[in-house]
């Protein structure tokens, strides 16, 4: 695990080398093998494509509108977002029916959302009256349809009570029940747990967000689409600077906990296709044709829903994808209902090139070199930090020529490189210091926000456009300090005008977080594997789907 892993263009270095013990990790193999796989494959989902009928369903989806900002604006950072919570408070959602065609049916507001603060637009759910309290906290009445509508007069409808007993209609009353313990949580006393409680002001709430968690854990299910085969499917890198991408795709295909085999029982459907597998074998080396890439994507979506009723049923609004390639955005754009229903997993939130933090999920970009992160953790008290602020990294990307060009080798108290002098640990230098400087290089995200967490070092984020990991759990400026490329060359005013009692505070607070970015095998509750999960069960959460009766 290095930060020299650094991204290029094109997906230089995309692949990896040598997957481990792991089932779904990229190793490497016959490209002949690979094209014998490819070129059958890419006939019979062209086929299907063209026989593959679409039906129209309906799908409830929230966009988000913040007062006083215009909807044309390109990006709020996540400092712009974060500055006034006030406003947040106040959000609106605008809940819009959408047809098969993408055209608006019906619209309608509330004022609600799962959590109770977030520094990207929290996730808004739809207003209804809670029912009784105590079948949600023993959880006695799972089964029983009476506990699974809301008390709204709509209900009185009977063909709205009919669907209330179906599958689908079953599964949505029981996520309807789990916003509602969520609400009532967020007043409410905190749930005993041995392993961990969620406490401080890194968290916008943590009482609503150790309830959704729990809730979490009791309801949610994830089934796998088991259709296509490695290397591009049920695949992914485990050691390089991608590795989430190939760590979550093995969990999830693994765990007994929330995969389900049954699909009626799903609340969410995985597309398990690596962006990183599919730029190394998929793309076409400096050709700059992205469009093999998209056929294959669009192939198995026509394949999957063909065979499935679930993608046509909620116009990809239940589905989701993860990818840490920064073509994870450019590959949603293979299918329509992927870039705008879908929830996208990406580790390149940027709100610039489409991240929308009301669907989408953001989470971290870890550089696992070695497939873990043994030996990695930890690192000396704030007293033994003797550096005010370092970094060292390649010159790519728009803003690091900034930073190196006002602060390369120019004051010893901010260790800006290029390049680090021989025999000088990267690691050490981390843990050697107060602050660790995070600029955005191609792309927003940098594997150096988790290096630093893990190290406890503060990180600073210079970026643009980024919505970091968990927003919408997580208060970031409680433990981080985010720093405007336009500010750049004030990095020392801005890191010195913090008292020492406000960092320790931050450092404190970042060795607290870290439990959250942690990569473990197996899993442990609240790591980063969960924490994934948990960001798109709000997201689900957020979103009513019903069969088009």
């Amino acid at each position: 695990m290095m930060a020299n892993g650094d991204k290029k263009p094109g997906g230089g270095g995309a692949g990896g080398s040598g997957g481990g013990t792991t089932a779904a990790c990229w190793s490497s193999s016959s490209y002949k093998a690979i094209l014998v796989f490819i070129v059958p494959l890419v006939v019979v989902f062209g086929l299907i494509s063209l026989l593959s009928p679409k039906s129209s369903n309906w799908v409830f989806i929230s966009n988000y509108y913040l007062t006083g900002l215009s909807p044309n604006i390109s990006a709020p950072n996540s400092s712009e977002i974060g500055a006034s919570h006030d406003d947040v408070l106040g959000l609106r959602s605008t809940v819009v029916v959408m047809d098969m065609h993408g055209n608006t049916i019906e619209e309608f507001h509330s004022d609600d959302y799962v959590q109770n603060r977030s520094a990207s637009p929290p996730l808004a759910v739809e207003e209804a009256t809670p029912p009784p309290l105590e079948p949600i906290i023993n959880g006695t009445n799972d089964e029983d349809p009476k506990y699974e509508t809301d008390a709204n007069p709509a209900m009185d409808n009977p063909a709205t009570r009919q669907r209330e007993y179906t599958n689908l209609g079953r599964l949505e009353g029981r996520l309807r029940r789990a916003r509602v313990a969520i609400r009532e949580a967020r007043f409410a006393n905190k749930t005993h747990d041995a392993d961990y409680i969620p406490n401080g002001p890194m968290y916008w709430n943590a009482n609503a967000f150790q309830r959704s968690y729990l809730e979490m854990e009791k309801r949610f299910k994830v089934f796998v689409y088991e259709e296509g085969e490695p290397p591009l499917f049920h695949n992914g890198p485990c050691k390089s600077i991608y590795s989430m991408e190939g760590n979550f795709i093995h969990e999830i295909e693994v765990n007994k906990q929330f995969r389900t085999r049954n699909p009626e029982e799903a609340h969410v459907y995985f597309l398990p296709y690596s962006v990183t597998m599919l730029v190394r074998f998929v793309y076409v080396r400096d050709s700059h044709d992205f469009s093999p890439i998209r056929q294959t994507v669009r192939d198995y979506v026509n394949i999957i829903s063909t065979k499935y009723p679930y993608w046509n049923r909620s116009l990809a609004a239940d589905h989701f994808t993860v990818a840490c390639h920064d073509w994870g955005p450019e590959t949603s754009n293979s299918d329509p209902y992927l870039r705008k229903n879908s929830i996208r997993g990406l580790c390149n939130a940027n709100t610039s090139e489409g991240f929308n933090p009301s669907k989408d999920v953001s989470f971290p970009e870890i550089n696992l070199q070695t497939g873990d992160t043994h030996g990695f953790l930890g690192g000396p008290s704030p007293r033994l930090r003797s550096i005010l602020a370092f970094f060292a990294g390649g010159v790519h990307g728009p803003i690091r020529p900034i930073l190196l060009e006002h602060w390369e080798n120019k004051d010893k108290d901010m260790r800006v490189h290029q390049y680090l002098p021989k025999g000088v640990s990267y690691y050490e230098m981390m843990k050697k210091s107060k602050f660790c400087l995070c600029p955005s290089g191609y792309e927003v995200a940098s594997p150096r926000v988790v290096e630093a967490i893990y190290t406890g070092c503060v990180p600073v984020l210079i970026s643009d456009h980024y919505v970091p990991p968990f927003s919408d759990v997580l208060n970031w400026k409680s433990f981080s300090v985010e720093v405007s490329v336009s500010d750049i060359s004030n990095l020392k005013k801005i890191l010195t005008s913090i008292s020492t009692r406000q960092y320790l505070r931050m450092q404190r607070r970042v060795i607290q977080v870290r439990k959250h970015f942690e990569v473990n095998s197996p899993p442990k509750r609240f790591d980063v594997f969960h924490m994934i999960l948990h960001s798109i069960w709000l997201r689900r959460l957020n979103v009513r789907v019903h069969d088009d009766q």
